[in-house]
């Protein structure tokens, strides 16, 4: 089956990074070491070649994920191989953070790509939840992600059916938390707002779903793509969440043009390599600071501080300021991390370097 690899959202960008004698393909899955594409003439599940083991070995980030553009190298025998990853025009990295003991931070400052090449980061927030502080903090730390990503960030509360009484007021809580980004009301079941999503990925665009497990991402999924292509679980009646049931994510085709990403369940996800992303989330906070009286404002405690003012006055709710800060010492936290990191990855390549010279001298006759 020949398939137009341009409604994958292939381009002239892309075509020009191709490697001479080889064959462009999408990234729908991967395994370890391996991954399922989607080339002109079919589906292929290709191992990855050597120069993409080499790559990844130093930087995780390197290693071949959903939506990838790669390029694949016809073997002696016909069967492809996984040559090359192309640029990418977006990918959404989450950092290896988590949470020691003693409740400080802990990771080695790498990255994992969970997409990569996607246009919209649908953030699915499930209705019942997302009016705790909590949820309210881990629609603000995807958001800044999304952000970071290059895509554009789309907040869905979903299961909107079952949580019918105050909705407004909930969709007004999450727009203050995600000033500037779309935020709906799904329910997949109903079929109320899948259109309206439905919009956001039309021709040959891109979208991922990012959740915690119980958000009803793939039931999404289905609904948009018209069939029962992921599983799904019914959901308790106790508390109105369902089970997780993806475990790996998968790039889909959507019947009427566009294609999205289902992923499994989020628990945490770190900040990575943040420059904008915090600060386009916080941007209520951002434009206080601009009156603040000293320019180099912590706003904490300083005289003159239109944040704190702010705070004060009830203007601002002391929960985002407490996100805000929370995300910036991760962030800056990450930030060190990553530089140490590679700091250490230099030294250790200069190391081989020189000993290689000495070694060489040695041999010299």
């Amino acid at each position: 089956m020949l398939n137009d690899l341009a409604l994958l959202g292939w381009n002239d960008d892309l075509a020009a990074e191709l490697p001479a004698d080889t064959v462009a393909a999408r990234v729908s899955r991967v395994d370890r070491g391996a991954a399922e594409v989607i080339a002109a003439d079919g589906h292929h599940h290709v191992k990855y070649g050597p120069r993409v083991r080499r790559a990844s070995a130093d930087d995780p980030i390197e290693l071949p994920c959903v939506g990838d553009w790669v390029a694949l190298r016809t073997l002696p025998e016909g069967r492809y191989e996984l040559d090359a990853v192309l640029p990418r025009s977006t990918s959404f990295i989450r950092g290896g953070v988590s949470r020691t003991s003693r409740g400080g931070l802990s990771g080695d400052g790498q990255g994992q790509v969970l997409a990569a090449n996607v246009d919209i980061v649908f953030v699915a927030e499930p209705s019942m939840h997302a009016s705790d502080f909590a949820d309210l903090g881990r629609v603000e730390r995807l958001v800044a992600l999304a952000w970071e990503s290059g895509g554009t960030p789309v907040v869905l509360i979903t299961k909107s059916d079952l949580f019918e009484d105050g909705l407004e007021d909930l969709l007004s809580d999450v727009r203050t938390a995600a000033p500037g980004v779309d935020v709906h009301a799904v329910s997949s079941l109903r079929g109320e707002g899948v259109d309206l999503v439905r919009a956001y990925v039309d021709g040959s665009r891109t979208a991922v779903v990012l959740g915690p497990s119980g958000a009803g991402k793939s039931t999404l999924v289905n609904a948009l793509a018209g069939d029962g292509v992921m599983d799904t679980q019914l959901v308790r009646a106790a508390d109105g969440r369902g089970r997780h049931t993806t475990v790996h994510r998968e790039l889909i085709p959507l019947p009427d043009g566009g294609l999205i990403i289902d992923t499994p369940g989020i628990r945490r996800v770190g900040l990575y390599g943040m420059t904008d992303g915090v600060d386009l989330v916080f941007a209520d906070i951002e434009a206080l600071a601009d009156a603040c009286r000293f320019s180099d404002c912590t706003h904490d405690g300083e005289p003159g501080c239109a944040v704190l003012a702010a705070l004060e006055t009830g203007e601002l709710p002391e929960r985002r300021l407490e996100s805000w800060r929370k995300l910036q010492r991760e962030a800056a936290w990450m930030a060190s991390r990553t530089d140490a990191r590679l700091r250490k990855e230099q030294q250790n390549k200069w190391k081989i370097i020189h000993k290689e010279m000495r070694r060489s001298q040695r041999n010299r006759p």
